[in-house]
């Protein structure tokens, strides 16, 4: 058996045609060789860098002794593609739009990445440029906290920007989120002679009240607005049509701000649905800004000043948080509009990749 070329990639090439290249190789959760592979081999040939492998995590990194050391990071897996892979640009000059699947979760900021790591030889800081896999699926896979397991000192900094799509805005932090199972039982019996039974789905009937009546709150932490969410997003129950069913499972998703801890998390969904069996199945918290950070606002000022705009709150998870449990104060910020991620009809404005490129640049020649 012969061992497989790796995809080549351009990291000299326009970022475009690089965004394009790093997308068309596929890399679903879970199916990211292909990818890592190509990474790997064009990081490789940068002399200026150290390149480390871990899985299919690729860690690149500058030794020039500088004062304080930085890290960039972004993830190379996406959500399943759904004939959006390869990918094509409509449009023309500053319109151009380029499509596909990972162009805005989050490939684009991706190939920033690459092409920063090859041009910057002599960056003002000391830069560990991360790609780590896994992401899109369950937290205890991913490939940046098995890097925080394993590598730790491959992730040691003092400030973090993770390429996350911030439509080349600044987003500080991010909301913690959890998932809990809704337990309820029955008893089963002949659905013709459904009296002699208990119907668990229909006893889902009130747990689905009280989660529609549930108001979100908008919460403020350290000046920007976190937007909270609670949904029932799974339900599971029954065995034949002809069965009346003795359980039903009722998945739920909170989505909090970073005020609260996962145990208040917890126990804000146990209280809600007090009275029934709430079981915790996967969690992680979330982040606050840090924006007040020395690094967080030398970034932010060095940024603002190419994209324009303020910092706003990430409505959503990511692995700011991981770094935030660290101790380092890190960052959302990358090229394509979030609303799009994971949908079928996601793109990326080119102009967006550009000045994302542009700014990231401008800070760390600062």
């Amino acid at each position: 058996m012969t061992a497989t070329t790796p995809a080549a990639l351009d990291l000299r090439a326009d970022l475009l045609t690089l965004t394009r290249a790093v997308c068309d190789v596929p890399s679903e959760s879970g199916d990211e060789t292909a990818l890592a592979d190509a990474v790997e081999s064009a990081l490789r040939a940068c002399p200026h860098l150290e390149v480390l492998r871990d899985g299919d995590a690729v860690v690149a990194r500058t030794a020039l002794g500088r004062p304080t050391r930085v890290v960039v990071a972004g993830h190379i897996d996406t959500v399943p593609i759904v004939d959006n892979v390869p990918t094509r640009v409509e449009g023309e000059g500053a319109d151009r739009v380029v499509w596909g699947r990972g162009t805005v979760d989050m490939k684009a900021g991706v190939a920033v990445q690459l092409a920063l790591a090859a041009e910057l030889d002599a960056p003002t800081h000391d830069v560990t440029w991360v790609f780590y896999d896994h992401e899109e699926v369950d937290a205890d896979l991913n490939g940046l906290g098995r890097l925080v397991r394993t590598h730790p000192e491959w992730l040691a900094c003092d400030f973090a920007v993770l390429c996350e799509p911030t439509a080349g805005g600044l987003e500080g932090g991010c909301n913690g989120t959890l998932r809990a199972e809704v337990r309820l039982t029955g008893v089963a019996a002949h659905s013709a002679r459904a009296w002699t039974g208990r119907n668990a789905i229909h006893a889902a009937g009130e747990v689905l009240r009280r989660l529609a009546a549930y108001e979100a709150a908008s919460v403020e932490v350290d000046g920007l607005v976190y937007r909270e969410g609670l949904n029932a997003v799974l339900i599971t129950g029954g065995t034949a049509a002809n069965v009346i069913p003795d359980a039903c499972v009722v998945t739920v998703n909170y989505r909090f701000a970073p005020s609260r801890s996962v145990e208040e998390a917890a126990q804000h969904v146990r209280d809600l649905l007090d009275g029934y069996d709430v079981v915790v199945t996967d969690a992680a918290p979330g982040a606050r800004p840090g924006l007040d950070h020395p690094a967080a606002a030398a970034f932010a000022e060095v940024v603002l000043a190419v994209t324009g705009g303020a910092p706003a709150a990430k409505l959503g998870w990511t692995d700011v948080a991981r770094f935030s449990a660290l101790g380092v104060p890190a960052v959302n910020f990358g090229p394509g509009d979030p609303l799009l991620a994971h949908k079928v009809d996601e793109h990326c404005p080119v102009d967006q990749i550009e000045v994302s490129h542009a700014a990231l640049r401008a800070w760390l020649t600062a």
